[in-house]
């Protein structure tokens, strides 16, 4: 079972990307604070200030401009995210990011993959504030 949500983001693609593995650039529009560069084969933590809150990711795969794997977790046990960009045109970038791994048979199952797709949802407005207006102060704003 999986996720998938899709933006069009007016910036070239690597841009994009940078902004997707650089933790200085994500601090300003998703967490707080990254434990380095997303680099295929480390483990990064990053850091939720706001809600005192932070998750090691295991970095599976990096192609530069045009996919980002990565698994929740330290362990085997997290989903998998899979980012994917696209040059649209010259200027714009289609991202996509496909999420997978939930568990059919849990009962939270349907309110598991809401709130997934809406941090989803979140996470690329405010990637797209960023990128395109400047707007850093969106991050951490979900009321759960």
């Amino acid at each position: 079972m999986n996720t998938l949500t899709k933006f069009k983001i007016v910036k070239p693609v690597n841009e994009v990307f940078e902004a997707l593995i650089d933790p200085v650039k994500m601090s300003n529009y998703w967490f707080s604070s990254g434990s380095g560069r997303l680099e295929q084969g480390k483990t990064i933590t990053w850091r939720y200030d706001e809600y005192d809150a932070q998750v090691d990711i295991k970095v599976l795969e990096i192609e530069e401009n045009k996919k980002i794997v990565f698994q929740w977790g330290a362990t085997d046990e997290g989903n998998v995210v899979t980012i994917t960009l696209k040059e649209f045109d010259h200027s714009s970038t289609v991202i996509e990011v496909n999420e997978e791994g939930f568990n059919e048979n849990d009962g939270d199952l349907i309110s598991q993959l809401i709130d997934n797709k809406e941090g989803w949802v979140y996470m690329l407005t405010c990637l797209k504030g960023y990128l395109e207006f400047g707007v850093n102060g969106l991050r951490a704003a979900i009321v759960r």
